[in-house]
């Protein structure tokens, strides 16, 4: 079974701390990692400088599709990020307890 990383970003701390409870919870994810960061984007004609929350979603490719169905479903942005990213190598010990956190 193959890893996959989604990315995301969200606007605040509570509301991806708890997304990420409940994946993990319901083993969607089995590990989320969560970085505060500085975006600079352009919305609505107008170009933000804001404060995220940068957020990585470690799964298989087995969960991929329904982590990322929950993901946008419970996104605060109205066009949310979801990306997806493959991972070519992983070490055998981690990519073992990722796909038994996610069983």
């Amino acid at each position: 079974m193959k890893p996959v990383i989604i990315v995301s970003t969200y606007p605040d701390k509570k509301t991806v701390t708890k997304t990420a409870n409940e994946l993990v919870k319901k083993r969607l994810a089995a590990c989320v990692n969560i970085s505060k960061i500085s975006s600079i984007y352009s919305w609505k004609g107008k170009i933000e400088n804001t404060s995220e929350f940068l957020v990585l979603f470690k799964t298989t490719q087995k969960n991929k599709n329904a982590l990322k169905k929950a993901i946008k479903k419970m996104h605060p942005y109205d066009i949310p990020e979801i990306a997806e990213i493959n991972i070519s190598s992983i070490n055998q010990p981690y990519l073992k307890w990722l796909i038994e956190s996610t069983n």
